[in-house]
């Protein structure tokens, strides 16, 4: 086989693989990526593991994925993506920016809520990986605290919120206590409605902790 060959059956193989993402294949490589993840652990887990739970071949993984890391990374991206694009739907529809923040903070706990083993990865499991620590600054979580401060701006600019605010930094804030929730109910030892913590959150973040 010439190198012309070579480069054509890869490009044409790529091309399948790019396919395949609208077609789902992509989606279930990833789907069976978390299971793997929450069920073995990131580290003791193989993309041999991943593509036998996803009913397809190593190499197949390997036509999406450069590396078992880059799974963990793509998890993450993919998955809040589909988040953010639910979050501005329902956004879009809502005026008063406190209600936004609200349905934020509620939609991101149900996500977790309604999946488990995608808690325990994104709370235990991307924690563990190195490459993504590194990388989690240009991961989607940028946009997702873009969204929370771009409530918080146009709750600046209806004179609702304090203008003298950093909004990254409150951003910041409400992410974090979000993950904190999030990472405390996937470690405790006793099961609890993680969507019963939303209140309470939105309580201190509007409100504050200083008695009227």
């Amino acid at each position: 086989m010439n190198h012309h060959s070579f480069f054509y059956i890869m490009s044409s193989l790529k091309k399948a693989a790019t396919k395949e993402k609208t077609n789902g294949k992509y989606e279930a490589i990833l789907r069976a990526a978390i299971k793997v993840f929450a069920k073995g652990g990131f580290f003791y887990s193989k993309v041999a593991d991943v593509a036998r739970e996803a009913g397809v071949a190593d190499g197949t993984v390997y036509l999406y994925f450069k590396n078992k890391d880059d799974i963990l990374v793509s998890i993450f991206n993919h998955v809040t993506e589909q988040a953010l694009t639910q979050a501005r739907t329902v956004l879009a529809e809502l005026d008063d920016p406190a209600e936004k923040l609200r349905r934020l903070v509620e939609g991101h706990l149900e996500m977790y809520a309604r999946d488990r083993d995608l808690a325990i990865v994104f709370q235990v499991e991307l924690r563990s990986s190195i490459k993504f620590m590194e990388q989690f600054s240009a991961t989607k979580v940028t946009e997702y605290l873009d969204l929370i401060g771009g409530v918080i701006e146009e709750g600046q600019r209806r004179g609702l919120f304090r203008k003298e605010l950093k909004t990254r930094i409150v951003a910041k804030i409400l992410f974090g206590a979000l993950d904190e929730m999030v990472t405390n109910w996937v470690l405790a030892h006793k099961r609890y409605s993680l969507i019963s913590t939303a209140e309470p959150v939105i309580d201190v973040f509007l409100n504050g902790v200083t008695r009227r």
